[in-house]
């Protein structure tokens, strides 16, 4: 059986809880120290363990009632008793102590006034005690607790909290606190929790674990803001269904809009055929007071859906679904928190299965897309979604073998789809790409000639006024890639390193079939990089087989430390073409350059602290840089980052990124990002928050803005206050928003949570 990862939020159940967040905590010091928790071993005594005592004077009646005075102290198996006296029935199995009491239990330690246990049972109870449990280091006092067993302690009129040191900067107090060790659970009754001894939250009843492992119950209310600012109030429920199974439940009031209901279900296992696992995420909003219809009598209820799930039917066969919905053009806009799904507009609906043999995969699938266009489409065509086709269905056949009849590879490619489109031409088309190569391999070198066949045939349907028809296209090409490996021994800042000399040619011959008459379902120009520039084509899709007669020459040299790591890697590459590319995606004029632009490129992780990433295109016809990108990224020590980007493509975007985690002072950590459009001389993304470290908690405040559309904006706020093995408390998820938007971001109270 597999384990699902915790839960969105910490797992703590709280019924009718009512939060107030304590104020002014930025001026108050933190000294209480918070170590995660760790896995405990099971709790198994042997009961006919024998029991050892000693002290400076021992009396009483032998196999009956031993007294012990003066450092008496009682071991048996798991269990250690130490006091200033002790009395020891031996019949009872039975000890009681008085004066400076202090126990070991499985690794739990507990001290108090006066002490009755039995030692076989571990029935008891300890009067004026404190405790300390090992399973996540939580500590507490109280005026007593009852032992009800090995496992299981009730805490009377008491404390708890995962903080260390005699004043803990946050604890709850309690009338009653059942500590469950056995079930790894601990109840209360009616409990008050206390942040730097101010009470911020109470509750008539609460539960928790005591190792941080999922627990059904109600998580903390997070109140928020909505991506239009809007306030609104979540209380979720979680469901520990089963070790690989749970389910969340949002429930959500808007009040400008009304009552929403999101669940999130996830699962992993395994059945007869093999593992499965998926997720579900459901959202409903039911009549939305400030949602208007786009046409008369439209509803306004408002949802969203996503599932994923993969399962293996057997060893060699598995399938899968992929769901993405919406009830609107508006729902992103409305209720999104993250930049990523606020600009979410091709939802994919897919399901496929995949089968494999021994060098061949065959794959069938359907695939269908919704488009959300933006709201300002209709005002800035720019903005309009253009709609992918849909496959119903594309079947794939993948079949290979290497190093065959005296070391030739083979492999085919084919693929049987019909394409539809609501308003543009539709059909079905077959693809066959057979392909045999021959590697020429030594120790420095590489020669591969391969020769391939584009075979096609097409069945359109009528569309206006043009008649239904078949078309069919034959495009072979010839390729042969090579390339020499040259090493030296160096002296790279300071340390011994390889260096090698990678020259590499790449020639494609392809000759000439006119293919303006084939339509273009899933066709489009290939980005031009380091990976396009060493494949025969230069379009994505099978609808465009590009005629070429080029070369491509590249050479890359690359850095290597002792151990065989990659510190740098320099790479140039050109293509240079023989013939005019006559073949075009909607164009009959041929592109006469004789050579391509040229890709420049420098990576890696020059020290510890210092790595980067670069490329820039670069046209040598009009003497100036087509697309450009640097980043750069300073780490010097935990919790220190710090990055830089630039990224350029002339005519689309110009735009600066920056973003940083840095201690600023004391227990201090500020967090921000911008992303600033130096086209259009606005900010498209910026996030801005303080985190402070307590050792046993977090608090962490921000605000972050990003663009919905092309004149909206979402400006949410979120506080957080974390309190290590217990729960987190405040108005949306910043800790996500801080994950999401700096890379090399490191969590303050690492081990806690996801």
């Amino acid at each position: 059986m597999r384990w699902l990862p915790a839960p969105p939020t910490s797992p703590h159940r709280w019924a009718f809880a009512l939060t107030a967040i304590a104020a002014a905590i930025a001026a108050l010091p933190a000294h209480a120290q918070s170590l995660p928790p760790k896995a405990r071993a099971p709790r198994v005594e042997d009961k006919n363990a024998v029991t050892t005592i000693q002290a400076e004077d021992i009396s009483g009646r032998p196999e009956r009632e031993i007294t012990l005075e003066r450092d008496a102290e009682l071991v048996k198996d798991k269990t250690r008793v130490k006091a200033d006296t002790a009395c020891y029935r031996q019949v009872e199995d039975e000890v009681e102590a008085k004066g400076h009491v202090k126990i070991w239990r499985f690794g739990d330690y507990f001290t108090g006034d006066e002490l009755k246990l039995n030692m076989d049972s571990g029935k008891g109870y300890m009067l004026n005690p404190t405790y300390q449990l090992e399973a996540n280091h939580a500590q507490g006092k109280a005026e007593r607790i009852n032992f009800l067993n090995e496992d299981e302690a009730v805490v009377v009129n008491g404390t708890y909290s995962t903080c260390q040191g005699p004043t803990p900067d946050w604890y709850l107090r309690s009338n009653t606190l059942n500590l469950d060790s056995g079930r790894d659970v601990g109840t209360a009754g009616q409990t008050i929790i206390y942040f730097k001894d101010v009470p911020i939250l109470g509750t008539p009843a609460m539960s928790f674990s005591l190792s941080g492992a999922r627990r059904s119950g109600w998580l903390s209310p997070m109140p928020g803001f909505g991506s239009k600012g809007a306030a609104e109030l979540t209380v979720p429920y979680y469901f520990n269904i089963a070790p690989n199974r749970d389910l969340t439940v949002y429930p959500k009031i808007i009040p400008r809009r009304g009552f929403q209901l999101g669940a999130n279900g996830r699962y992993l296992g395994e059945a007869a055929g093999g593992l499965y696992q998926g997720e579900t995420y459901v959202e409903y909003l039911p009549h939305d007071k400030q949602y208007v219809p786009p046409t008369a009598g439209g509803s306004t209820d408002r949802w969203m859906i996503k599932s994923v799930h993969t399962q293996e039917l057997s060893k060699d066969w598995a399938y899968s679904w992929s769901l993405r919905a919406a009830s609107d053009n508006n729902y992103p806009n409305d209720f999104s928190k993250t930049v990523s799904s606020s600009t979410e507009r091709q939802l994919l609906r897919e399901l496929r299965t995949d089968y494999h043999g021994e060098f061949w995969t065959l794959t069938a699938r359907v695939q269908k897309y919704q488009v959300l266009q933006d709201p300002e489409s209709a005002v800035d065509p720019s903005l309009f979604v253009s709609r992918p086709y849909d496959r119903l269905p594309a079947i794939n056949l993948h079949a290979a073998q290497y190093d065959v009849a005296g070391g030739f590879d083979w492999a085919l490619d084919s693929e049987l789809t019909r394409f539809y489109h609501p308003t543009l031409i539709n059909g079905t088309r077959l693809v066959a790409i057979p392909q045999v190569s021959y590697p020429i391999v030594g120790p420095s070198y590489f020669v591969t000639p391969k020769l391939m066949v584009n075979l096609a045939s097409y069945q359109l349907d009528a569309y206006g006024t043009q008649a239904s028809e078949n078309l069919s296209r034959v495009v072979p090409t010839f390729s042969l890639d090579s390339g020499l490996v040259f090493e030296r021994d160096i002296k790279f800042g300071g340390r011994d390193m390889t260096q090698t000399l990678e020259p590499r040619l790449f020639y494609v011959n392809t000759p000439y079939r006119d293919q303006s008459q084939f339509p273009t379902f899933d066709t489009d120009a290939a980005t031009f990089n380091f990976s396009q520039i060493f494949s025969e084509n230069r379009f994505v899709g099978s609808d465009r087989i590009g005629d070429a007669n080029q070369l491509t020459a590249a050479l890359v040299s690359r850095f290597l430390d002792a151990a065989g790591a990659e510190t740098l890697r320099l790479a140039f590459g050109q293509r240079f073409y023989f013939r005019d590319q006559r073949v075009q995606l909607a164009s009959t004029t041929p592109v006469v350059d004789s050579r391509s632009d040229m890709l420049l490129a420098a990576t890696g992780r020059i020290s510890e602290t210092w790595g980067f990433d670069s490329a820039v295109q670069y046209s040598p016809s009009s003497r100036r840089v087509v697309s450009e990108s640097y980043t750069a990224q300073w780490s010097p020590g935990q919790k220190k980052v710090l990055n830089a980007g630039y990224r350029y493509l002339r005519g689309s975007f110009k735009n600066i990124e920056l973003s940083s985690q840095w201690p600023i002072f004391q227990r201090w950590y500020g967090v921000g990002r911008v992303s600033y459009s130096v086209q259009d001389k606005k900010i498209l993304e910026s996030l801005v928050g303080l985190e402070y470290n307590g050792d046993c908690w977090v608090f962490r405040m921000g605000a972050q803005r990003f663009v919905t559309t092309s004149t909206k904006a979402s400006t949410p706020i979120f506080f957080q206050l974390e309190l290590n093995g217990l729960s987190h408390l405040g108005v949306g998820s910043p800790l996500e928003a801080m994950k999401n938007s700096i890379p090399g971001y490191q969590r303050l109270n690492e081990g806690y949570g996801r």
